[in-house]
Parts: C-alpha cells; structure tokens; sequence
C-alpha cells in the first residue's frame, strides 16, 4: 500500500511539472517608437502586467511559470528595455520585472504557433513621454508657394518577429527586401526632385495600417511596398507588380466613412467628420480614383523595367486587397521581386548585385512615370524645356532617353550624335517628351 502511495505520489508531481509553463526563449526588437519584447513559451500563457515608476519597470506575471536564470542574464540592452530580472511568487508563479529607460504604455498578446514559432507572449512598450507643447505661430505675410521634392514612401515588408517568407537555404524574405529597400532610397535620393523616406529602416516590425499612417505623415507622393513572394511549388518564379483591387477600394470606402467622425486622418487634405454622408461618399470616391490612375500608371511602368531583368510572374499589373494599398490619398504599389521559395531566384536575392539591379529596375520604372507625370508644386513639374544632362559616369544613352522619356533617335538629333558613344562632362540637350 505504501508502494503504491508513493508511485502515486510520483505521478502527481510529474504531472504538475508537465503542466507548468516553461520559458525558453526572450527577444527584443527595437523600432524608433517601440521596443518588442517577444518571450517563447511552451505552451498557452495566461499573464498580468503592469508598470511601476521611480525607476521605470515593467512588471509581468505569469501563472504556473518558470524560467532558467541563465536565460534572464544573457539578455542585451536594446531600445527601451535595460534588463530583465525574475523572481518566484506564491512558489509556483513567475514575475518578471523589466528595467526600463523611461516611461512607457504596454499592449499585449499571444501567438498560437506557427511554421517558424511555438506558443508566444509578445510585449509592446511604445514610448509614454510628456508631448511637447508647440505655440501657435501666426502667419503675418502670405508668400509664394516654395517647390518641393516628390516624396517616395518605400517599404521594406515584414520585419522584426514577422520574418516573412523563407528559402530553403534561410534567406528570409524581411531581410532582402530591407537590402534592396535601402538601394532603392540611395537612388531616389541622388535624383534632383526626388527624396525617399524609409517606413522600416531596422529588424523591427510596423503594423500595416501604421505603415500607412507613416507615409501620409511624410506626405508621400508615392507608397511602395517591397516584398517576396513564396508558394509550394518551388517552380513557380517571376516578378510580380499590384495596385488596389476595386473590391478593395470599395471596403476601404466603407470603413473610412464609417470612422470619419473620429479618424484624424485626411483624404486629400479634407477633413470628412463633418461632411454628410453623400459628400463624403463623393469625395472619397474622387480620391480613390484619382490615386488608383496613378498606382496604375507606376506600377504599368516598373513592371516594364522588371521584364528587363528577368521573368516576371504575371506580365500585366495585378490587383489585390493588401492592406498596405489601401490609403485612398497616396498613390501604391506593392513590388514582389521574386519568388524566395524558387532555389534559383532565391540565390539572386541573396547576392547584393542582384538586389541592386531591382533597385534600379523600380527606380527606373517610377522616375519614367513622374517625367511625364510629374506633380504640380515639385521641382520636377517645373523643369523647363530644353533640359540639359551632363552626362556621369555609367550613363548610356538609352538610360538617359527612358530617364526623361524621350527617344534615342530624338537624343541624337538634338545633339548631333552619330552614333550611342557619350563622353563623361558633355552636356546634352533633352528635347521635349514626344520629340
């Protein structure tokens, strides 16, 4: 009998241990707004937090919990996060305490698993610091509008927690599209009239409608999202160029005028919260209109350029519900450069010359579209004509002529070449679109 009882006993403890909850990984990932703590867990976590200042901390409890020290001193600084600390409560739950460099406002949730993750408990500190007050400046003297460079929005996909898709060699996609995001921004920003904004410049996650939101803060001319794309076929490779589906257009729609009244956002610059529901209707359906001829028009154009550098999964511009399309204000486009689960396009998008030659391909693509359709009030609109060109170092002439979108045969005349030979410091002559 006493044999028994203890085998029992036995049972007991090794079932309750199999059912408490074990911590076996923490990671941080710093954004310029937020830090994202990411603590891997073993199973579904019920948890508590809150914060306590004098010095700032974070405080976690989590039910039926436990957590290796050793894994509590490895973790590094980053953002806002100073350090984490454990301790035991009620002998069987865990409390975590996080040290914190300044104020913050918490959010919370768990993940189920997924390809990649097991079970998680993922931690948002977003920056609680005092506003700073601004004094209202009163405008004595209205003076001439200034000109403007055309603003370009890009962004990198996924990021941080979200790797997106992956290779079979590892390559993973929030890490390539990064690469050739940053390429990207290196050329529109030595274009003169031109200047890019990154949405996503580190290993850190931004939440779709807050990409947006970033966007139309910056007051982007033009929204670009890169990406990779994946499928189970690892065949199927090629390019691929969206803009906002009508479906999508439509659902947007009704979510912007079902929010007006509390949206602080704009569309075109018009307040809606106090527009009645059929001017309302009007003039987002002006904008959207407007803004979907002009994601067509570039997303027509750099889809063009990526034929020039290899297959292109689908050969006409494709429309979809991305979220990351959907600002009804700002012209967008979403890029897949190519399939990562493909074993060949997988490699390319490993090599640096490979990304920058997409880089180039979208640079092309828009600088062609906004030549012919530049904005008015930028510096582009105001070009006069004849425009010059000293030609640099690695220009050639059909580079130059799809630059300001004329012909090759146009160029020579205007300059009398004879043949496609260009001479670093010579000036040429751009002649009017058409000629």
């Amino acid at each position: 009998m006493k044999r028994f009882g203890l085998l029992l006993f036995l049972l007991l403890t090794s079932i309750a241990h199999a059912g408490a909850l074990q911590i076996n990984g923490v990671r941080l990932w710093a954004a310029p707004d937020s830090t994202r703590v990411v603590f891997d867990v073993t199973g579904p976590v019920e948890h508590k937090l809150f914060t306590l200042k004098g010095p700032d901390r974070l405080v976690v409890d989590l039910k039926h919990a436990s957590i290796k020290k050793s894994l509590v001193k490895q973790l590094k600084r980053s953002g806002v996060v100073r350090g984490l600390r454990s301790g035991k409560r009620n002998k069987d739950d865990l409390r975590l305490v996080l040290d914190l460099s300044g104020p913050v406002k918490p959010k919370s949730f768990v993940l189920k698993p997924n390809d990649q993750y097991g079970h998680r408990l993922v931690i948002d500190l977003f920056s609680a610091g005092k506003a700073k007050q601004h004094t209202p400046k009163t405008v004595k003297q209205v003076k001439p509008a200034v000109l403007r460079d055309l603003v370009i929005a890009v962004d990198a996909g996924h990021g941080g927690e979200d790797p997106g898709a992956h290779g079979r060699k590892g390559v993973r996609e929030k890490d390539v599209v990064l690469e050739i995001a940053r390429k990207l921004k290196a050329l529109i920003d030595r274009e003169p009239g031109m200047k890019a904004v990154m949405i996503r410049n580190g290993d850190y996650y931004v939440g779709l409608r807050k990409r947006i939101d970033k966007a139309r803060k910056y007051r982007a001319d033009l929204f670009i999202s890169i990406h990779a794309d994946a499928f189970r076929d690892r065949r199927v490779r090629g390019s691929s160029v969206y803009v906002l589906s009508r479906r999508g257009a439509s659902s947007e729609m009704a979510r912007w005028l079902a929010a007006r009244e509390n949206a602080a956002d704009l569309v075109g610059g018009v307040s809606l919260d106090d527009k009645d529901d059929l001017l309302a209707e009007v003039l987002l359906d002006l904008a959207q209109t407007a803004t979907l001829e002009t994601s067509t028009g570039v997303a027509s154009q750099i889809l063009s350029e990526l034929k020039r550098i290899g297959k292109v999964h689908k050969r006409q511009v494709q429309h979809a519900g991305f979220v990351v399309l959907k600002s009804p204000d700002i012209p967008s486009i979403l890029v897949e450069t190519a399939f990562i689960s493909n074993p060949s396009e997988e490699r390319r998008l490993r090599s640096r010359k490979h990304q920058q030659k997409v880089a180039n391909a979208i640079f092309r693509g828009l600088r062609k579209y906004y030549t012919l359709n530049p904005p008015a009030g930028t510096r582009l609109a105001k070009r006069t004509l004849p425009r010059r060109h000293t030609v640099r170092r690695g220009d050639t002439l059909s580079d130059i002529a799809q630059r300001y979108g004329v012909s090759m045969s146009s160029l020579r005349h205007s300059n009398r070449l004879k043949g496609d030979r260009l001479l670093v410091g010579n000036v040429l002559t751009i002649p009017s679109q058409g000629g």
